[in-house]
């Protein structure tokens, strides 16, 4: 499909299931080489990297254990600018090698939410990997170690990203029009 409609908004086709494929293919192979002999624990960012969590931890050849915590930071197509915590942490990071992964960071406020409350568990190291970045918006507030792809500040959908609830499903990326 080249382009969809979800809700009152048209989306064209942006990045193909192949190119997300090779970019989350490229980051496994980093993060392999990164943690060769350490254990690794991954905290996934719900709803929206769902997706990118399957596809990276299905490549990951090293002993990883999952947690997933649950945000909420937009209301339709907007960044609300307030992070809402509405499932956390279940185990200590202590002492762990802590990797979060997001399936997008624009602003970065949901990242820094995360990283602070990841911080108050002491790990050993805290690095993210994230399939989309929005350079224009985040302006490298911090570092990101794995960054699958860039795009432009355009509201996007699919590969675990929605509007509204719907388009999460859809295996490709696509950027809205107007």
């Amino acid at each position: 499909m080249s382009t969809v409609t979800l809700h009152d908004k048209e989306f064209e086709l942006l990045i193909a299931k192949k190119e997300i494929k090779q970019s989350i293919k490229g980051m496994a192979e980093k993060i392999n080489q990164d943690y060769i002999g350490k254990e690794l624990c991954v905290v996934g960012v719900l709803d929206g990297a769902f997706m990118v969590l399957s596809g990276l931890l299905k490549r990951l050849q090293l002993n990883v254990s999952l947690e997933l915590i649950k945000l909420k930071s937009y209301e339709g197509e907007n960044s609300t600018g307030a992070v809402r915590k509405l499932i956390g942490l279940t185990t200590s990071l202590k002492d762990k090698h802590v990797l979060i992964v997001e399936d997008i960071i624009d602003t970065g406020h949901t990242l820094e939410y995360v990283m602070e409350l990841i911080k108050a568990h002491e790990p050993a190291s805290i690095e993210t990997a994230t399939l989309l970045i929005k350079p224009d918006v985040f302006k490298d507030k911090f570092p990101v170690r794995y960054q699958g792809l860039v795009i432009p500040n355009k509201f996007v959908v699919g590969f675990g990203m929605d509007y509204d609830g719907q388009g999460r499903q859809l295996p490709d990326i696509y950027a809205a029009t107007d």
